[in-house]
C-alpha cells in the first residue's frame, strides 16, 4: 500500500447521514419565537452545523450560563420529538457508510449535535455497529471551523488525520477538514457547490461515491 492512503472517514451527521436539516430550523424558530424573535431559515442556514451556544449568541447576544443551557435543552427536546416522527437518510449515505464498513475502513462521527441526538439518529438507521468512535461538539472547546473536532476523531480512531476523508455539507465543516489536514468531500445538501469549493472533492448526492473515490483522492 502507498503511503499516502485511506485510514479513516470522519462523517458530519446532520445534512449528511440524517436528513435534518429542517426539523433543526423548526425546533430554533420555535424556541425563538417563544423569546419574542422571528427567525427565518436565511438566517438558520449560514450557521447549519455550528454549535448551539453560536447559533443562541449571534441571535440572542450574551447571556448567562444558565440561560444558555435553558434554551439550549428546549431546543434539543423540540428537535427529538420531530427527529424521532419521521427520520430519514439522505440519499446514498448509509449504503456508503455499510460499504466502508465492509471494506474494514475505519469510521467516525464528528458532530456538533449532542450525544442523545447522535445516539438516536444512528440507532435509528442502524448504523451504530459501523463506528469505533463519536465525537460530539461539548468534547471540544472551539466548534467548527475549528480543527478540533476532527482532530479528536482521528485521534480516537488512531489514525493519521492526513490519511482521513472527512464527509461534510456544511462551510464550516469544509473549513474546518481543512484546517485539521484532512482530505473533504463535500455534499451539496445545504449549500451551493461553490460555497463548498474548498472541498477536495464535490458531489450533489453519496449516490455518486464509491469507497474506491474516496481511495482515489490519495492518489
Amino acid at each position: 500500500m502507498s503511503e499516502d492512503h485511506l485510514e479513516a472517514v470522519i462523517w458530519d451527521l446532520d445534512g449528511v447521514i440524517a436528513d435534518t436539516v429542517a426539523y433543526h430550523y423548526r425546533a430554533w424558530r420555535d424556541v425563538f419565537k417563544e423569546r419574542g424573535v422571528a427567525y427565518r431559515q436565511a438566517d438558520f442556514m449560514p450557521y447549519f452545523g455550528r454549535r448551539h451556544d453560536t447559533i443562541i449568541k449571534a441571535v440572542l447576544g450574551d447571556l448567562p450560563p444558565e440561560e444558555l443551557d435553558t434554551i439550549n435543552e428546549e431546543k434539543q427536546k423540540k428537535f427529538r420529538r420531530l427527529v424521532a416522527q419521521n427520520l430519514r437518510a439522505m440519499p446514498g449515505a448509509i449504503a456508503l457508510v455499510k460499504s466502508l464498513h465492509e471494506h474494514g475502513i475505519k469510521q467516525a462521527i464528528a458532530s456538533s449535535a449532542v450525544p442523545e441526538n447522535i445516539e438516536i439518529i444512528i440507532r435509528g438507521l442502524s448504523i451504530e455497529d459501523c463506528f469505533q468512535a463519536i465525537v460530539h461538539g461539548m468534547e471540544v472547546k472551539e466548534g467548527k471551523p475549528s480543527p478540533q473536532i476532527f482532530l479528536l476523531a482521528a485521534k480516537k480512531l488512531k489514525a493519521r488525520p492526513d490519511h482521513c476523508v472527512v464527509i461534510e455539507d456544511a462551510i464550516a465543516g469544509v473549513a474546518a477538514a481543512r484546517n485539521a489536514g484532512m482530505k473533504c468531500v463535500a455534499v451539496t445538501n445545504s449549500h451551493s457547490k461553490e460555497a463548498l469549493n474548498g472541498a477536495d472533492l464535490i458531489v450533489g448526492t453519496l449516490e455518486e461515491i464509491k469507497v474506491s473515490d474516496l481511495e482515489k483522492l490519495f492518489n
